[in-house]
């Protein structure tokens, strides 16, 4: 939980696929003929808010696919950045990466441009399990991808997998968990599967009376990888991530867990600062032609007060391993969650789901996995 003293993170959303994924919701388009003149606006946009926050130290380059922009593209860009904005030394700046895209040539250029961290979206080495998700890579080039980004200097490799797809057994996801293990990638991401109804494979899945595993047996996935995870050498810091060490945690993604302030450019992108979160419209043709007329591409915004910031951070930290420091907490929101919520917290504790010592309530393994529905205060 944060003081406020951090320095703020910036995240530019690059809203183009080449195609999309069939489980995936968030905002992309597979237009890219459109992506110079969203550079053009994003560059337009940067400097909406020249001066406006103190030194960034963390840059992520998210999407959408933001490995389908050409080296060269990527350099500008981030040039364009640092022109309009402090970005301080030592600074993690990470871009999202599809497997198929990027050669080690192509990697090495990232790296001269000061790209130092890069996340490769795997998200399973059985082709089987690429082609029901919908990639546009296959086993052979995922392997590629990691080989080449190692080769072209990167030492911060994230990689993305996904469990709990229909149908498939532990033993099954072990066989792509265990591979990413013996790479020995500095840090992974490992998310369940969500069969969300208004995407294209939760709609298949729904028509064919395909469900997602049920709640008992996606705890034992859950609680199973990361005791895994934990007993190969890796830090689990939060619900769906795992570090080699707290030097190799997400510092940027840390920032959305602890209220650090953020910038988000681009359609659909997110911001926060102090107690007001605002967000772009959802639309890459009104995002241009916003920023071509010289207005804002802000499509709504919202000023939270005390008890909703509260929640939140309550919600935010029992997800982390870092959890809660009770004094941290009282000071910033006001609220003693001893005094006001003792009861409740003992039950938790009694029931394994948290640890409550040394001033601090952090969650366990098992009340990691079920973390979003702890927060009932």
């Amino acid at each position: 939980m944060t003081d406020g003293t951090e320095n703020p993170g910036l995240y530019i959303h690059f809203p183009f696929c080449r195609k999309r994924c069939g489980y995936c919701d968030f905002y992309s388009i597979t237009k890219t003929s459109l992506i110079p003149g969203f550079l053009d606006a994003l560059a337009a946009e940067t400097e909406l808010y020249r001066g406006e926050f103190p030194g960034f130290d963390t840059v992520y380059l998210g999407g959408g696919t933001p490995s389908l922009l050409t080296p060269g593209q990527i350099e500008i860009l981030l040039d364009a950045i640092r022109t309009s904005f402090p970005i301080l030394l030592r600074a993690e700046i990470t871009i999202e990466v599809n497997p198929a895209d990027l050669s080690r040539d192509d990697m090495t250029r990232l790296r001269l441009a000061g790209v130092n961290r890069i996340n490769i979206g795997v998200q399973s080495f059985d082709d089987r399990e690429l082609k029901f998700l919908g990639r546009r890579h296959d086993r052979k080039q995922a392997l590629s991808a990691l080989e080449a980004a190692a080769a072209a200097g990167f030492d911060n490799i994230g990689l993305d997998l996904i469990y709990g797809l229909p149908g498939r057994t532990f033993d099954e996801w072990m066989s792509s968990l265990g591979l990413a293990i013996d790479l020995h990638p500095a840090h992974m991401s490992c998310y369940e599967l969500e069969l969300k109804p208004h995407t294209p494979l939760g709609r298949m899945c729904e028509q064919r009376g395909i469900g997602s595993h049920p709640e008992d047996l996606a705890r034992e996935f859950f609680v199973r990888t990361s005791e895994i995870m934990e007993d190969s050498g890796y830090i689990h810091y939060e619900v769906s991530n795992f570090a080699a060490g707290m030097d190799r945690a997400s510092r940027h993604n840390r920032k959305y867990w602890d209220h650090t302030p953020y910038l988000g450019l681009g359609p659909a992108a997110h911001s926060f600062r102090e107690n007001k979160r605002w967000w772009n419209h959802e639309s890459v043709h009104q995002y241009v032609r916003d920023l071509k007329r010289g207005k804002s591409p802000v499509s709504d915004s919202e000023a939270l007060v005390a008890e909703q910031l509260a929640l939140e951070a309550l919600f935010l930290g029992l997800r982390t391993r870092q959890g809660i420091d009770l004094e941290r907490f009282r000071l910033r929101y006001g609220i003693d969650l001893i005094k006001e919520k003792g009861r409740l917290l003992q039950e938790w504790s009694e029931s394994g789901l948290i640890d409550i010592a040394e001033g601090n309530v952090r969650p366990t393994r098992s009340g990691m996995a079920v973390a979003d529905a702890l927060v009932v205060l």
